[in-house]
């Protein structure tokens, strides 16, 4: 059975995930339009970080960065905004729809904390097309560059009315 729970960004097997994460996004994209963040940068306030595992084995990871609070489409009500970061499965665990688990639970963990809609940022490159697809799937659609985030023709920026 997969479990999702909150861990830590730094701890050992996490590390050396999100450290591989960086290496490829190093590796498709140029230095200027990487926007993955190290470990210690996951461990902040404003994020809450996940793994998947089964039986004590790491198979992904994914986070929830809270962006703060906007207008809505009519420019009235406040809603808090996030972003997802980090999600990233195993090279063992691909196939076995961890990532969508892992997204739905950090969709979950959204709506029960009242955000009002998720972003995400994400590569233009063919690497990042099963992505593009996974996010598609749950009913994201491109937008504009959200918080400081600016226009980028290596970055797909995405939503999710929630």
């Amino acid at each position: 059975m997969i479990l999702i729970d909150r861990d830590d960004p730094t701890r050992g097997d996490v590390h050396q995930l999100l450290s591989e994460h960086l290496a490829d996004m190093f590796a498709t994209s140029p230095a200027e339009s990487v926007h993955a963040l190290d470990p210690s940068a996951l461990s902040g306030p404003s994020i809450t970080f996940w793994t998947a595992r089964e039986d004590g084995e790491l198979l992904g990871c994914g986070a929830l960065k809270e962006l703060g609070s906007g207008q809505d489409g009519a420019g009235q009500d406040k809603t808090k905004h996030g972003e997802i970061k980090s999600m990233r499965t195993t090279e063992s665990a691909r196939g076995r729809g961890v990532a969508s688990l892992m997204l739905n639970h950090i969709l979950e963990d959204a709506r029960s904390r009242g955000f009002g809609r998720i972003c995400l940022e994400t590569g233009t490159e063919e690497y990042f097309a099963p992505a593009r697809r996974l996010y598609e799937r749950h009913g994201f659609a491109e937008c504009p560059p959200f918080a400081d985030y600016a226009l980028d023709p290596n970055s797909v920026f995405m939503e999710l009315r929630l």
